[in-house]
């Protein structure tokens, strides 16, 4: 029998999602279902401090957020109610979930060093899923590049020239923003493409971080595929398909989602990825592949699990619900 947990949601605001393709609004309804008490925050309530003591007793690092109990339902327009606001410690929960979506800035960095100071398993501590630690030290398209083999050409720097002499190597490139996501930013740049300088000027001239630079890959109009990956190991797969008039795939700029299955490529690039994300306390993450290649290893707030569900009837939630309850030692 699994005993009750409490689980706080770190995410955007519940008022707003799609309850039909969230993988928050998921993860919810399954813990629900299992009988654990839901409670959600926003980032932006977070607050570390040190907590009370008497005098001569160490002091104790207190994270805490304001919270309300929520319970959720798969009904559109009232797919949540709520009890009141109170401000608790992170302590208290069992688990929590942190699932607001990137950019991966400084904010984003900073909250995970907060959920540091409780992430565990015991008294005063909460299990946080993902790894608070290990989300912030492998941002998705870095740690892709600690797996060359796997990946197409790929460059990631400041330096122009080196842009340049990627392009006229490769031809025809993709040029994305390191810490972006949901597709926002991402050119195609073909080899007679007059527009590098000046996409180049724009970024450089607005933020100090790299670009990372991919070799196009044809193999992208048949979709750009999300492996779902629990504790390391791959639970299915669905493709997410450009629309027409748009050369990027994300879902989150019209692109669209279909039934696929997990090749021999997936489960090779699975089984090499798989004992990191297992060692590193990255229960829930979603890969990117590209015809033969790894792109991105999303460890942030990764999707397709309502979409996983409705294709292939695996219910991907309840597999994360397993690993975290096995974890707790339930």
């Amino acid at each position: 029998m699994v005993s009750q947990r409490l689980v706080a949601v770190q995410m955007d605001p519940l008022e707003h999602i799609n309850i039909d393709g969230d993988s928050t609004f998921a993860l919810m309804l399954e813990a629900q279902a299992r009988g654990h008490a839901l409670f959600v925050y926003e980032v932006g309530s977070l607050a570390l401090g040190e907590g009370a003591h008497e005098p001569g007793e160490p002091s104790r690092t207190r994270v805490s957020a304001t919270m309300r109990p929520v319970t959720v339902r798969r009904e559109h327009g009232r797919h949540a109610s709520y009890g009141e606001a109170e401000r608790r410690s992170l302590g208290d929960m069992d688990v929590v979930l942190m699932r607001q979506d990137p950019p991966f800035d400084m904010a984003y960095i900073t909250a995970t060093h907060m959920l540091d100071h409780v992430h565990g398993t015991g008294p005063g501590k909460a299990l946080v899923v993902n790894d608070p630690r290990w989300v912030r030290d492998c941002p998705e398209k870095l740690l892709v590049t600690h797996f060359p083999d796997l990946m197409p050409p790929t460059l990631v720097t400041w330096d122009v020239a080196e842009i340049r002499a990627f392009r006229a190597k490769w031809g025809d490139i993709i040029v994305k923003p390191l810490f972006g996501n949901g597709g926002s930013g991402v050119f195609r740049i073909r080899q007679d493409d007059q527009n590098l300088n000046a996409l180049l000027e724009m970024h450089f001239a607005r933020s100090r971080e790299p670009l990372m630079i991919q070799r196009y890959e044809p193999a992208v109009t048949a979709g750009d595929k999300r492996v779902i990956l629990v504790d390391g190991e791959p639970v299915g797969a669905i493709n997410r398909v450009p629309s027409g008039d748009d050369h990027r795939s994300n879902m989150h700029v019209g692109g669209v989602a279909r039934q696929i299955g997990l090749s021999d490529r997936d489960r090779e690039i699975c089984a090499a990825i798989g004992p990191f994300l297992r060692e590193h306390g990255l229960i829930f993450v979603g890969i990117d592949v590209i015809g033969q290649y790894l792109t991105e290893i999303n460890v942030t707030s990764p999707t397709g699990l309502q979409e996983l569900q409705r294709f292939d009837g695996v219910n991907g939630a309840g597999l994360i619900w397993d690993c975290i309850e096995r974890k707790l030692g339930n």
